[in-house]
């Protein structure tokens, strides 16, 4: 049995569900497809209209989930109209580390907290190699893998394989067993990372 991890770096409720993710990398292999919910003609440039739209839903997102969200995001990243929100760079970054080291989710995880405790920049290349780098990678061989990541294929796939599990956005969890798919709905499980852990192991 395979867990299915469809996700965006920029979604809140993916950064909601980082310890669900986490306690479920202890039961059974987790494969992450990263959507581009911010790639291409996505991309969003910061601005108050943004800033006002994301911080009622990552209000609720912490209160669901008990997931910090720290104040230099809020009053930082969120109020910086020089940053640009996309989603492709991070992708290429998470895909990078899975390649040379099998460390994507490690990855994810670390770029989730940089953006939403930090309120760092994770659309800028120089700070994902710097973070890249804060967690153990070897940089010349993670730049390497960086340069030649085709993220827009991994996109283009992920969302398909969304379509075909129906699921309804980001995040999506869909457990395969013998090429079946069956969509996880983690809503009572947010905020009980082991209580979600021992459902998997049942059910696996």
């Amino acid at each position: 049995m395979i867990l299915h991890y469809i996700y965006d770096p920029l979604c809140g409720w993916c950064y909601g569900a980082k310890p669900l993710v986490h306690a479920a990398q202890g039961v059974l292999p987790v494969i992450a497809h990263g959507g581009g919910m911010m790639s291409g003609a996505n991309r969003k440039a910061v601005s108050p209209q943004l800033r006002n739209y994301v911080m009622p839903h990552d209000r609720r997102i912490a209160e669901y989930t008990g997931q910090p969200f720290g104040e230099a995001y809020f009053e930082g990243l969120l109020r910086d109209d020089t940053a640009v929100f996309d989603s492709t760079p991070p992708i290429a970054a998470v895909l990078a580390a899975e390649h040379i080291a099998g460390r994507g989710l490690e990855l994810l995880g670390r770029l989730q907290t940089a953006h939403y405790v930090e309120g760092r920049r994770i659309a800028d290349e120089a700070v994902l190699f710097e973070l890249a780098k804060e967690i153990g990678i070897e940089p010349d061989a993670f730049a390497s893998a960086f340069i030649s990541t085709d993220s827009d294929r991994h996109i283009k796939d992920s969302r398909a394989l969304l379509a075909r599990v129906g699921g309804q956005g980001f995040p999506t969890l869909a457990l395969e067993q013998n090429g079946h798919f069956t969509v996880v709905d983690i809503s009572p499980w947010l905020g009980k990372p082991q209580a979600f852990a021992s459902w998997l192991a049942q059910s696996a």
